[in-house]
């Protein structure tokens, strides 16, 4: 895919099998326009050597008119090719987007660690563009350049064989030089594309992190780093607009060259009585609409590169094979309501976080995993919650390896409070029930009469226009962003509830009222505490400490607490 443009770009067939018909439509106007436009050369010598030289100017009125009328139909066969293409480019760009962002919400976790946000979206807005400029503006402006040449080259065959094979040696340098440019300007478009995600990325990260530079004032590192990564862009910029133009003046010389080539033969041809003048203008007519296509086609090839360089860059999110994939269910014989059966795992730089671990959580109890940070409690509550698949054992849920759960049922079963909660713009109504199909339609009434059923009445009482108040994720304390995704958890009632220092933003009196309601959940509910305040997991039925790889059982308050300063000390 990356050296061989011509399998690159049937790779978009895909994306166009659904407007065939149109396209069809679109091509044969293109062949209708191409063909007549090429008439009109033939019937101007025609009428130079039938009715000019001879003076008969009625002869001339009439071949005029046809040749008027021929001119016309060219124009409006091209008009209808041009809307029709440009509907189709704007459908496969509607749909191009729509299966790329589909592709993004298919894929796992660590590919989101593995690329800046800014980057993704650059491949969705920009690049994304970049296909639907080419297939608008220069697709079937390719097309009925490469019939015109075609055509243009078998009509100079048939008026004069000799003329049209000298007056075809410039081309042959054009290929050439084609062939040998060609593989510096799809990279040049490449690095370009690819240097433009990186700016967008960096642009992302500094305005999703101004408060953090606002508080360091660090304003002057934000400045620095953003103009070398702008400079970057302008250089890689500056490096495939020169090999994206270099094609023209090169065309445009050949082209030239060929036009002197053919008067100072065609002269002498027909001085020589062996070609009539009237078939030398169409010659010279001809010549030129063979190389004029070639120099739009140079014009084009840099929009054919970019939009090639962008499909590469969409490509290889579209034929990403999700990690996280489901698997036939073999057998059931995982322990109480959660097992870890000599389960390890790596991120993507190769740092093993876990290693060999095995518990079972049984149902209705709570358990807590405690230990210093960075050693790998987010990371297991992660790999239980299915956010991540291990690199080696199995996570059994409800005696079944929970890769064989469809995905809904499983984020039925469990419920996961993030340490940094996610909002959405909207209402509170709309974020406690978000992803919630079993409570999705219920009206304002009803919604109330479930929030008093489950005690969390009180809390909602504590904004301003209840259910109806506006949230802005940006501007909402993180004591209130916890509330609401806590409440949203609890809305669906899981089998297994995930707290992720779900309290560590919100005050006492709160958090409070946030374990009352954890007591009255069913008592079939498992609850996983991470904390780092003791207070938070005193009541836990088993501590779990975590830390450099393992996950040991702790036992009582004491032993967990004596295990962490040594932890700590250790690490």
């Amino acid at each position: 895919m990356k050296n061989n443009p011509l399998k690159t770009f049937a790779k978009l067939w895909p994306m166009m099998k659904d407007e065939k018909r149109d396209i069809i439509i679109a091509f044969f106007a293109v062949i209708a326009t191409s063909a007549l436009s090429l008439i009109g050369p033939l019937g101007i010598g025609y009428t130079i050597d039938h009715y000019i030289i001879p003076r008969d100017f009625s002869g001339v009125l009439v071949a005029s008119g046809i040749l008027l009328v021929i001119f016309l139909l060219s124009f409006a066969v091209n008009y209808v090719q041009m809307l029709v293409m440009g509907a189709v480019a704007q459908r496969i760009l509607w749909k191009l987007r729509n299966d790329l962002f589909k592709k993004l919400q298919e894929l796992s976790l660590s590919f989101f660690n593995q690329y800046k946000s800014g980057d993704l979206i650059s491949r969705i807005n920009s690049d994304t563009e970049k296909v639907n400029q080419f297939l608008s503006e220069g697709l079937m402006r390719f097309a009925a350049n490469i019939f015109m040449v075609i055509g243009a080259g078998i009509f100079i065959l048939f008026i004069q064989p000799s003329l049209a094979l000298t007056s075809f040696a410039p081309g042959v340098v054009i290929l050439i030089f084609t062939a040998l440019v060609s593989k510096a300007v799809g990279k040049a478009n490449k690095e370009q594309l690819r240097v433009g995600g990186l700016l967008s990325g960096e642009v992302q990260e500094s305005i999703a992190n101004f408060k953090v530079i606002l508080a360091f004032n660090r304003r002057d590192y934000f400045r620095t780093h953003f103009k070398d990564i702008n400079s970057l862009h302008y250089k890689a910029s500056v490096r495939a607009g020169v090999w994206n133009e270099v094609f023209t003046p090169f065309f445009e010389w050949m082209g030239n060259i060929a036009q002197i080539i053919v008067l100072a033969y065609g002269i002498y041809l027909v001085a020589g009585g062996q070609l009539a003048l009237g078939l030398l203008v169409s010659f010279f007519i001809y010549v030129t609409r063979f190389y004029d296509p070639l120099r739009e086609m140079a014009r084009l090839w840099s929009s054919l590169a970019t939009a090639l360089a962008a499909w590469d860059r969409i490509g290889s999110i579209l034929h990403l094979v999700p990690e996280i994939q489901r698997i036939p269910l073999e057998k059931t014989d995982g322990k109480g309501l959660l097992e870890f059966r000599n389960v390890s795992f790596s991120y993507p730089n190769g740092i093993e976080v876990l290693k060999d671990i095995n518990f079972v959580f049984e149902k209705g109890k709570t358990y807590a995993l405690v230990g210093p940070t960075g050693g790998g409690k987010t990371t297991t509550a992660s790999l239980i919650a299915r956010l991540y698949d291990p690199a080696r054992g199995t996570v059994y849920l409800d005696g079944k390896d929970i890769r064989s759960y469809e995905a809904d049922e499983r984020v039925r079963k469990i419920g996961f409070i993030l340490q940094e909660p996610m909002l959405f713009a909207g209402t509170i109504r709309d974020n406690l029930l978000y992803g919630n199909s079993k409570y999705g339609n219920l009206s304002e009434e009803e919604v109330h009469a479930l929030l008093k059923r489950l005690s969390l009445s009180s809390l909602i009482e504590k904004f301003p226009e209840g259910l109806s108040t506006k949230v802005e994720s940006s501007t909402l304390p993180l004591g209130q962003k916890q509330m609401i995704a806590f409440m949203r958890a609890v809305l669906r009632e899981p089998d297994l509830l995930i707290l992720d220092e779900a309290t560590a933003n919100i005050d006492t009196v709160t958090e409070k009222i946030l374990e009352d309601i954890l007591n009255k959940l069913p008592p079939t509910t498992t609850r996983v505490i991470i904390a780092h305040r003791l207070n938070t997991i005193a009541n836990a039925d088993d501590i779990f400490f975590v830390n450099g790889t393992h996950v040991t059982e702790a036992g009582s308050m004491e032993h967990a607490v004596e295990m962490l300063l040594h932890g700590k000390r250790k690490s």
